[in-house]
């Protein structure tokens, strides 16, 4: 498997591993997922204090993402000429300005076109992150450098929302925001000063999405995301509802911050093996969901057992974003900003289709289904993992 070689990649097996850099990237990555799903925890006072229906303030969350599907793919292909950093810093400035309007606005339609705003600043950093990263870091190191820069993401959903929540209660919705946008100044003025910039593609070099998508391995990695994060998202978004069935709806959140913890040992493990171990972290990721599956389904109404399913459901989602980002930047090798474009569509794609299948199932059939249908997307994820040994999930040579 070739490396990620881009132009203006300067550094060398001996250069110290560039942690301000990519903690920078983590930083943004915190901010970008916190911005996304607090309106979640706050939707009642943001209902008052714009005066609309909570369902009403709900599509708060619904434009952004709409925003980040369907932004990520023809902003990467129409920037693939630009330089990295000012693109990575109209990204981020994209988040100041979305979370100080929403923060300031007392109009609901001015609110919605801010998170609009937020969520193509989000498509667009989310496709450009895992690139940066890796040419941040000495080739056999990639797969590392990516994992820190993902850190921020279960951070910010194990500690940044629950913390965002608990100080909407106390200071307000729109202080929140407001310190949203305090975050991204400092971090503004930390990327300046820590992270360097790169070129973009030479234009000889770019490829169209069409030449990127028949790369060997690219459309095995994008349908392992779509089912696997399709299954995440059916269970995190109805884990109310399921729980409810079991009657431990009043321990939702010990149930979800249990998940988070793990979340965090999770990235830690990733982090530390993926640069020679991506096949078989990926094929345990995929064996502990569908473990915990299982136990949701069988043991459903037994709390130690939902406590102890909810710690492996964590075990195998924390790491998974950097496991299929550095699939898809190996895979896709000087075409990894485009690729990662096409992953965030994907995994957009997954979170609007968990919303949709899983109420389907609630509907239809009741919370008990909820987990039998986990383990269908599980096994076809699993399936597309392991026929992808040559390419996407490469057997037998060390990724680094």
């Amino acid at each position: 498997m070739s490396d990620i070689h881009r132009p203006g990649s300067v550094h060398s097996a001996e250069a110290p591993f560039p942690w301000a850099a990519l903690l920078a990237l983590s930083m943004a990555a915190f901010i970008t997922i916190l911005t996304e799903a607090l309106p979640a925890g706050l939707l009642p006072a943001i209902g008052q204090g714009l005066g609309v229906s909570e369902a009403g303030a709900g599509q708060l969350v619904t434009v952004y993402a709409i925003g980040s599907l369907v932004a990520a793919i023809p902003l990467t292909t129409l920037t693939q000429g630009l330089r990295r950093k000012p693109l990575l810093m109209t990204a981020i400035v994209g988040f100041l300005i979305a979370n100080t309007v929403t923060a300031l606005s007392t109009s609901y339609a001015l609110t919605l076109s801010a998170r609009f705003v937020a969520g193509v600043a989000a498509g667009l950093l989310w496709a450009l992150a895992a690139g940066y990263a890796a040419r941040l870091a000495p080739d056999h190191l990639k797969g590392r450098a990516i994992a820190v820069a993902m850190a921020g993401t279960p951070l910010a959903l194990s500690i940044g929302v629950p913390a965002g929540t608990f100080l909407g209660a106390v200071l307000g919705w729109r202080a929140c925001f407001g310190l949203m946008s305090l975050l991204t100044v400092g971090l503004i003025v930390w990327v300046l000063a820590k992270v360097p910039d790169f070129s973009g593609e030479p234009a000889g070099r770019r490829r169209t999405l069409r030449g990127v998508l028949t790369l060997p391995g690219i459309r095995p990695v994008l349908g392992v995301v779509l089912s696997f994060v399709l299954a995440h998202n059916i269970l995190y978004t109805y884990i109310a509802p399921f729980l409810a069935g079991a009657g431990m709806v009043g321990r939702t959140d010990a149930v979800l911050l249990v998940f988070g913890l793990a979340s965090l040992v999770s990235i830690w493990i990733v982090g530390v093996l993926i640069d020679t171990r991506l096949r078989v972290l990926t094929l345990i990721s995929i064996a502990l969901f569908a473990l915990a599956a299982a136990m949701f389904w069988l043991w459903r109404d037994t709390p130690t057992a939902i406590y102890a399913a909810s710690a492996i459901w964590g075990l195998a989602f924390g790491g998974c974003a950097t496991l299929f980002q550095t699939a898809s930047a190996k895979a896709a090798g000087p075409a990894a900003d485009l690729a990662q474009s096409m992953l965030v569509t994907m995994w957009n794609t997954a979170i609007a289709g968990g919303g949709l299948v899983g109420g389907l199932l609630l509907e239809r059939f009741g919370p008990e289904s909820l987990a039998p249908g986990l383990l269908l997307l599980i096994a076809l994820a699993g399936a597309m993992t392991f026929a992808a040994r040559d390419h996407g999930f490469p057997a037998g040579q060390r990724e680094d």
